[in-house]
C-alpha cells in the first residue's frame, strides 16, 4: 500500500510497530551501510521511517466502510400546543423549583447580613 494512503495515525501507528519490532532486533527489511546507520544513530523509528518511505514493510489496514441503509427516515412528529398549555407548563414547573427551593432552603442576602452582624457583635 502507498504510504499517501495512509492517515496520520495510522502512519504513526506503523512507525510505532515497526521501530518497536527493530528495537527488538528484528532483522531489517532494508539493506543500509553503517554509515547510514551511523548517521541516523541506530534510531529504530528512523530506520522504520525509511521502510515505510521505500514501500517495503509488510503491513496492512484494513478500513471498514461504513454499511449503507435503505431504510427512509421519517420526521419526527411534534405536538402542537397552544400557547395556554405551554403557559401552564411553564407554571408547573416555576412551582416545583420553588418546592425545591424551601426543601433545600436557599440562601437570602437579608438571613446572610443578618448573621454576619451578629458575629461581629460578639468580637
Amino acid at each position: 500500500m502507498n504510504k499517501k494512503n495512509f492517515s496520520k495515525y495510522e502512519k504513526a501507528r506503523i512507525l510505532g510497530a515497526r521501530a518497536l519490532q527493530i528495537a527488538m532486533n528484528a532483522p531489517l527489511l532494508i539493506k543500509l551501510s553503517p554509515e547510514d546507520l551511523e548517521k541516523i544513530k541506530f534510531d529504530s523509528l528512523k530506520i522504520a521511517e525509511v521502510e515505510l518511505n521505500s514501500n517495503i514493510l509488510p503491513i496492512s489496514i484494513k478500513k471498514p466502510f461504513p454499511e449503507k441503509k435503505e431504510e427512509i427516515l421519517k420526521k419526527a412528529k411534534e405536538k402542537k400546543m397552544s400557547d395556554a398549555q405551554k403557559e401552564e407548563i411553564e407554571a408547573k414547573e416555576v412551582e416545583e423549583i420553588a418546592k425545591e427551593g424551601e426543601i433545600m432552603e436557599l440562601a437570602r442576602p437579608e438571613d446572610e447580613e443578618s448573621e454576619d452582624d451578629s458575629e461581629n457583635d460578639e468580637d
